[in-house]
């Protein structure tokens, strides 16, 4: 049984997954695919509980963690999202740096001498919160440390996630919810606060006890658009996925396994 943290993206369309390189390579798919599906997933079916008719709006979700990307839906279907061909694109992450210029890869081999092997350890282990701080990747130890570097650690973070929520909101053509869910998304009240702060422009108004508290809602009644934390649960999501393929091969629906898998 696999579950494809990529398949929850298959609805993009294809010029949201395109690179602009030859067609050749395209075909031989070389393109975006994006990751952390089972959450954004698992989202998507609770989302309208929390939210009601938005759900089926323009809505962009923040998987913030040591892993971190961000998503913009509509109709609860993925239209576009950060990560592109390898789930080290997009944000920077705990010890991933996300989004590099090419150049900076071809400098690093023809210029310091590096090769594939410590061009890879560089980016995907040494890179990210940790590299910018040179202290660590947890959120948590870069929040408490008074060391200006975790400063500017969590700012680039911060900034990172404001620029890609412009991005994927132009591509949304608007936004009606946010959505925080993650490690860091659902438990740093500080974070979220500067991310709605930056997103003042898209008419956000937090209320600051409701954040601190840790939602659900974290918007005043007074904001354009709300804003949110969503517990995930992508274990959640592979379990009703493999139910699913249980059912079908025993050719029934099995509503019993279905609850039990639920209340996991």
């Amino acid at each position: 049984m696999a579950c494809f943290d990529t398949a929850f993206h298959a609805t993009q369309p294809p010029v949201a997954t395109a690179f602009a390189i030859p067609r050749q390579l395209t075909e031989a798919g070389i393109r975006r695919y994006g990751f952390h599906g089972l959450s954004y997933e698992y989202i998507a079916s609770v989302l309208a509980d929390y939210v009601g008719p938005s759900a089926d709006g323009k809505v962009v979700v923040a998987h913030l963690g040591q892993g971190a990307s961000m998503c913009a839906m509509e109709a609860r279907r993925s239209v576009a999202t950060t990560m592109g061909f390898t789930a080290i694109d997009g944000l920077p992450m705990g010890r991933r740096c996300g989004a590099l210029d090419p150049g900076v890869v071809l400098y690093l081999m023809t210029e310091k001498g590096m090769n594939v092997a410590a061009v890879t350890d560089l980016l995907y282990n040494h890179s990210g919160l940790l590299g910018v701080s040179g202290i660590s990747g947890d959120m948590r130890k870069l929040s408490a440390s008074k060391d200006p570097h975790a400063t500017d650690a969590i700012e680039l973070f911060v900034y990172r996630i404001s620029r890609e929520l412009g991005s994927l909101v132009a591509a949304l053509g608007g936004l009606d919810v946010l959505v925080f869910t993650g490690g860091i998304g659902e438990h740093s009240a500080a974070l979220r606060e500067q991310v709605c702060k930056r997103a003042g422009w898209l008419g956000i108004e937090l209320d600051p006890c409701a954040n601190t508290a840790g939602g659900p809602r974290i918007t005043t009644t007074n904001s354009q658009m709300s804003a949110w934390v969503i517990p995930t649960d992508e274990d959640l999501m592979i379990a009703r996925h493999t139910v699913r393929l249980l059912a079908a091969a025993n050719g029934t629906s099995s509503p019993s396994m279905k609850a039990n898998v639920t209340s996991v």
